[in-house]
């Protein structure tokens, strides 16, 4: 059968839109002319990140959770009702052959009204730790697409596959040789480099603790690149003035994570899944510092699942002002321990898992 309509829905973050365009790039791939549909959330990231791919998007007004009760568990409920209701009104109108979750908000009332339509329905859990949303549409979906073992403990084990998370196309073709990345970064030839990221948005704490060590990076003949997160650019920015060390390099963004990944020799992250499969397909040795402010503290489980396998260091948040520069300058600087990591991260490595759900949602046409 040949598949003509598809919807998706994936947002919240990057960590969710990349993955849900990565699929949709698949099935395009394999179905010239197929017609994608993408539902995620009013006023969040992939408003603006899906259309810039070049697909059509319709937000529903769906809100996270509260923790805590009070007049937002209002809102949340009334957001709730109507997102129900216009999702069903989406999968009528649109008739998708298949219907896919990715994450995010949109999500939940996605799938549900997809699932009681009849459309066969899939979704990709990123996480070692399910979260709340998924965990209930796993008992509605035909197909659970995991990024990890032992994932049994929140779905039925009959409707689990071990996929691996999607990653973005670019990294794939990596550059093995430096040289590319040096130039683009204006990098000092040959050097160690250690490359800090906090996602798009940035971290706050990894961005103090580099601030706080300053001198210590201005002390090592290691190159390091920041990307300090469009948030905080601007004010650290200010701070530094004409403080900032010439090995130093500070971005807002990093559009080029292909020649990020292809210079570094070491990278400081948090522990969102996406990245955890990007740093996995490109066997770098990571620092993660999962952050405390998510839900079910699902970071801290990604970061462990690596580190229990000797494949990542994880420092806590609450550590990080006075060990995460030293820790990875000595990583940098410990070529056995160094290598040890980049095998073992590598092993982890999903390199197909893109094509592999999309073959799973070709099954569901059968």
């Amino acid at each position: 059968m040949k598949l003509k309509k598809v919807i998706i829905s994936g947002g919240g973050t990057g960590g969710h839109i990349f993955p849900a365009l990565a699929i949709a790039n698949e099935i395009g791939r394999r179905y010239p002319g197929v017609e994608i549909l993408f539902v995620g959330a009013l006023d969040r990231m992939e408003m603006e990140k899906v259309p810039a791919a070049g697909y059509k998007i319709i937000g529903l007004p769906v809100t996270g959770f509260p923790r805590k009760p009070g007049m937002k568990m209002i809102t949340f409920v009334v957001r709730l009702m109507k997102s129900n209701k216009l999702a069903k009104k989406i999968i009528n109108q649109f008739k998708p052959q298949i219907a896919i979750g990715v994450g995010g908000f949109a999500s939940g009332p996605l799938l549900r009204a997809a699932a009681n339509k009849g459309v066969p329905t899939l979704i990709q859990e990123q996480n070692s730790y399910a979260g709340i949303t998924n965990k209930l549409l796993g008992k509605k979906v035909q197909t659970i697409c995991v990024a990890y073992e032992n994932m049994a403990r929140y779905f039925p084990s009959q409707k689990i596959v071990l996929t691996g998370n999607p990653v973005r196309a670019s990294l794939l073709e990596q550059i093995e040789n430096k040289q590319e990345a040096f130039d683009y970064f204006k990098l000092k030839k040959p050097g160690k480099v250690i490359l800090v990221v906090g996602g798009s948005l940035g971290a706050r704490s990894v961005n103090n603790a580099m601030l706080k060590n300053i001198p210590l990076i201005a002390d090592t003949d290691v190159e390091v690149i920041w990307q300090t997160g469009s948030i905080y650019y601007r004010g650290i920015m200010d701070k530094m003035k004409d403080a900032i060390p010439s090995n130093l390099h500070i971005h807002e963004f990093l559009s080029r994570m292909d020649l990020a990944y292809a210079a570094a020799d070491v990278v400081i992250s948090r522990a969102g899944a996406g990245t955890i499969s990007e740093l996995c397909l490109v066997g770098k040795p990571a620092i993660l510092v999962p952050s405390p402010n998510v839900a079910e503290d699902h970071q801290t489980k990604n970061a462990r699942a690596l580190a229990d396998k000797g494949a990542a260091l994880m420092i806590p948040d609450s550590e990080i002002d006075e060990k995460l520069l030293p820790e990875a300058i000595r990583l940098i600087n410990t070529p056995e321990e160094h290598n040890e990591f980049s095998k073992n991260i590598k092993l982890l490595a999903r390199p197909k898992a893109t094509q592999h759900i999309v073959d799973e949602v070709e099954k569901l046409l059968k």
